[in-house]
């Protein structure tokens, strides 16, 4: 009966969709190159795209238009050797579009001015696109929480308040008149020029990939105002209900949730709280398609990773509903309302707008586990000879224990964490500041709350310290920084076990190395901001031993010689670090080996036309930084990936907010010595990724000018591209592989050969079609004069 019934169903889609109006249907194939499970054909006005999924299904999208619109005429799936049940007929793509303005934020500019840079229009042309504390939806106060802007003026902005008539709210308008197909390796694009979104104008655009049930829809368009920030929407419409249609997920504490278009129509879309981000729609026993965004990429960096509901359902009429992928447009939290920047569209940028859709033969459970593969179910894959370590967690843990009175207050941020496969959690406390340990984030504002449970326990919010926890006050009823580090020392090390260390590290506010300076520890360090005349630089102290006293940035580095301290500058270009590390790049303290590096993490300036994570900001940097030493006797300066997230519990979308770095350490040292850790570090001996793509090993490989570089990856999403990237000491090149010719969820050994003649460091990046991606450290190579071999 389950097949007569699955026969039925797609016989009457068929009828439908042939009995449907269509366009005439002009494709240029002429790019397209037919391959065995991979074809595509055009027949009565319909685009017909077949190929070998995974887990032995087949799938087949056909396309065609109406009225200028593109509509999916079927989409449907069958095992191999089965019956093709259609799990959706005469639907369209749906996209919508809020647009506001993008501006600079006086905390990008408070560091410029200390700097002495003039403030022209160029310069916060340059700058304004990497705003974190931006909200161009908000049309309230521009102070947090509604209140009137802080005195330290960081959510403020030039030229607030901002007007309703900046933001555009528009759906995705039609003209096609045409289509290009062709073949890219192991994939088939489908465009179809002549779209209309809000400010944006373009293609939409479908990619299928051989050996993956996975399909691409997507717009593909380019702005010419100057300056856009703006967050999409992206899904289906017009899906039949059926007696067994549902809407399937689960929640952020894993319940199984379920709709079935019961209820009265709606009137704007449902936002689902669903957990791992997918929305599921199950089609009465014929399969499931499921919704879901790219993994990071969606995403622009914000301060905490509340899930906000990025999937919706709409229930249309009795007969239609609509499903997808969505952003809010607002914080939920009041103190965090003008810190929702949306994405960044530079003038014409090719802005991209994606949701996957994964149809599958499998019932809803089945399908998600097949879509959780995509990112190993939201969790870190543990790699033999790694552990996986993420750092700047603003978790204020010695204020947080200091407040609660008692350092085994529990701090559920940890238990959200190492639920991700987490190994080393680097978490800071906010310090400098004039010498007070502060409570919250000191000079960026007063975070979730200073209590020991952030949003889920309010234990002692505010209370005095208790005799179970070091106590001490600083001016202005601040804690003592001393006191604060005590308390993250010892709270760290009854926060760790075995295979989880939690380090005690610091983010320096005010730091005289320029911008925010990050302080990662190899034991122990007690320092105050401050030094009076005729203060020794280090005293020692009953209570707390060896104290360091820094006056400036000599006493810094000197502190960090003698302490084996890594000092790294946690979100360079941006935010406080807006100049830097520029400004200081000819500076001794920045030659200094331990000025390890700069921060890694997506999102502050996310634009959806970057083809790696942080394309614009990070990237380049690194390789810059490359240069700049490249002739000095020190390691080159590595990127540290970074979190920037405060205050997180069990149920937020951690996963998606930031990446890792991947520590080559064969076993996790004791919470009593993060030594290895630090030594590690320093050597470069990591690789940071957004969890997709591994790189199992590499090296270089060869002598003189005839190198090559030897990795082995792996990943999941259909790879994109690697490239081999070096540098000679005043430019950089690159040289990109194309990977599209190979399978997802597949593992491969490259041996890339390069001319080393004249080249002083070389690194090597991974990066999948859907924005995820790995990179190793840069490696110095041993000097070969660009005469004793040809270029």
């Amino acid at each position: 009966m389950t097949t007569i019934r699955a026969c039925a169903a797609a016989l009457a889609f068929v009828c439908s969709a042939a009995a449907a109006s269509a366009d005439p249907l002009v494709c240029t194939l002429s790019g397209y190159k037919a391959a065995p499970g991979l074809t595509a054909a055009v027949a009565d006005n319909v685009l017909t795209l077949t190929w070998d999924g995974d887990r032995t299904q087949e799938v087949r999208l056909q396309l065609a238009v109406d009225g200028g619109a593109p509509m999916v005429r079927q989409l449907a799936v069958r095992r191999k050797g089965g019956t093709w049940a259609a799990l959706a007929a005469n639907a369209a793509p749906e996209f919508r579009v809020v647009a506001g303005m993008r501006r600079m934020s006086n905390q990008q500019l408070q560091p410029l001015n200390e700097l002495k840079v003039p403030i022209t229009q160029a310069i916060i042309d340059e700058h304004k696109w990497d705003a974190f504390w931006d909200a161009p939806l908000n049309l309230g106060p521009s102070g947090r929480g509604g209140n009137p802007p802080p005195a330290d003026g960081i959510a403020n902005q030039p030229g607030l308040p901002r007007k309703a008539d900046e933001i555009t709210r528009a759906a995705a308008a039609y003209a096609v008149k045409s289509c290009d197909v062709k073949t890219d390796g192991a994939r088939i694009e489908a465009s179809f020029p002549g779209v209309t979104l809000g400010p944006f104008a373009g293609t939409l655009q479908y990619t299928i990939y051989k050996g993956t049930n996975l399909i691409r829809q997507e717009i593909v368009a380019k702005t010419d105002r100057p300056s856009v920030a703006y967050k999409y929407d992206a899904g289906l419409k017009g899906l039949a209900i059926q007696s067994g249609s549902r809407a399937a997920w689960r929640d952020i504490a894993n319940t199984w949730q379920s709709y079935f278009f019961g209820g009265a129509a709606n009137q704007a879309e449902v936002p689902v709280r669903a957990s791992n981000r997918v929305l599921l729609v199950e089609r009465d026993k014929a399969g499931t398609i499921a919704a879901f965004p790219p993994p990071h990429t969606f995403f622009w960096a914000r301060e905490v990773a509340t899930n906000l509901g990025y999937n919706y359902y709409r229930k249309d009429s009795d007969a239609a509903f609509s499903f997808g992928v969505r952003q809010a447009e607002k914080e939920e939290t009041p103190e965090y309302e003008q810190n929702f920047a949306l994405y960044s569209a530079r003038p014409g940028t090719t802005q991209r707008m994606p949701v996957y859709l994964y149809p599958s033969a499998e019932p809803a459970q089945a399908t998600l586990d097949a879509v959780l593969a995509f990112t190993h179910g939201d969790k870190y894959k543990p790699l033999p000879g790694y552990q996986v370590m993420n750092h700047h967690y603003h978790m204020d843990l010695g204020q947080r224990l200091i407040r609660a009175g008692s350092l085994d207050a529990d701090i559920p941020d940890l238990d959200a964490l190492r639920s991700l496969g987490l190994n080393i959690v680097s978490q800071i406390d906010s310090v400098g500041l004039g010498g007070g340990g502060g409570g919250g984030r000191g000079a960026e504002g007063g975070g979730r709350g200073n209590d020991a449970g952030g949003r889920g326990s309010e234990t002692a919010r505010g209370a005095g310290p208790a005799a179970a926890a070091p106590t001490g006050s600083g001016r202005g009823g601040r804690l003592d920084q001393l006191a604060v580090t005590q308390a993250s020392v010892e709270g760290a090390r009854r926060k760790s076990d075995k295979g989880f260390l939690v380090m005690a590290d610091q983010e320096f506010y005010g730091s005289p190395l320029g911008g925010h300076t990050d302080l990662l520890f190899s034991h122990p360090v007690y320092w105050t901001q401050g030094r009076r005349e005729g203060q020794p630089l280090v005293e020692n102290d009953p209570k707390y031993g060896t104290v360091y006293h820094l006056g400036g940035a000599d006493d810094l580095m000197e502190m960090a010689k003698r302490e084996d301290m890594l000092i790294s500058m946690p979100h360079p270009r941006t935010k406080g670090s807006t100049g830097y590390p520029d400004a200081v790049k000819d500076q001794a303290p920045f030659k200094d080996p331990h000025y390890q590096g700069v921060g890694f993490r997506w999102g502050m300036g996310v634009d959806l036309s970057e083809r790696r994570l942080c394309d614009y900001r990070c990237l380049p940097l690194l390789d810059e930084m490359s240069n700049w030493v490249a002739d000095q006797p020190i390691p080159p300066k590595y990127l540290l990936s970074i979190s920037e997230v405060r205050f997180q519990q069990p149920g937020d979308d951690i996963y998606a907010s930031s990446p890792v770095s991947y520590v080559k350490l064969d076993t996790l040292p004791p919470a009593t010595d993060p030594s290895p850790v630090i030594k590690a570090l320093m050597r470069g001996d990591y690789w940071i990724t957004s969890g997709e793509v591994l790189i199992d090993s590499y090296a270089v490989e060869g002598a003189g000018a005839s190198r090559s570089l030897a990795t082995e990856v792996e990943w999941t999403f259909p790879l994109e591209f690697v490239e081999v990237v070096w540098g000679d000491g005043v430019k950089t090149d690159r040289q990109i592989i194309p990977a599209t010719d190979l399978p997802p969820f597949g593992k491969h050994k490259f041996s890339i050969p390069f001319n080393a003649a004249g080249k002083k460091w070389v690194r090597f990046a991974a990066w999948d079609s859907a924005g995820n991606g790995a990179t190793i450290q840069p490696i110095k190579l041993t000097a070969v004069a660009p005469s004793t071999a040809g270029r």
